[in-house]
């Protein structure tokens, strides 16, 4: 009965995290991307769907995340400077709640150089889920989902890193 309870204690939190994830997350992989439009600057929009044929991170994060400030230096450097000059590839940052007088002090800061934008209304967000972030979605030449994560986890930022390779060799 002891190792019983103790299994169950010991389980408990990835129950609870699978659960969770579940009901949080509106899409799902092999599904296809919902498409939104987003602000390349603050003069110029573009669609999802403009992107079509290319192997796309999104990235949901928002300046205030512990998690997403602890993962966005890791996506500077091991997947935009890996991967930017490769034309099958793009990433857009989504700073979830947060205007441009957040997100543009925030990116200059840190010295980001790939596309960090506003979603100030979960515009897009909206689409992926309801809750949690940092949450990364990526999605496959073909517009469909081939992968999602949430939260900054070390396992799952390391699957992210290896799908990319495999995607753009």
């Amino acid at each position: 009965m002891k190792k019983l309870l103790l299994l169950l204690v010991l389980c408990a939190p990835f129950i609870s995290r699978a659960q969770v994830d579940t009901a949080s997350t509106l899409t799902k992989v092999g599904d296809v991307a919902p498409t939104f439009t987003f602000s390349l600057d603050k003069t110029k929009t573009a669609n999802l769907a403009d992107y079509k044929g290319k192997i796309v991170v999104l990235d949901f994060w928002a300046t205030w995340c512990p998690p997403c400030r602890a993962e966005l230096p890791r996506v500077q450097k091991e997947i935009w400077e890996k991967y930017k000059d490769n034309p099958k590839f793009a990433l857009i940052a989504l700073d979830r709640e947060e205007n441009w007088d957040k997100t543009l002090p925030f990116k200059e800061q840190n010295h980001y150089t790939f596309l960090m934008t506003p979603d100030l209304k979960r515009n897009a967000y909206g689409l992926y889920a309801k809750q949690y972030i940092p949450r990364m979605v990526v999605i496959g030449e073909d517009g469909r989902i081939i992968y999602q994560s949430i939260g900054y986890v070390e396992k799952d930022f390391t699957e992210l890193l290896a799908l990319l390779a495999d995607k753009l060799k």
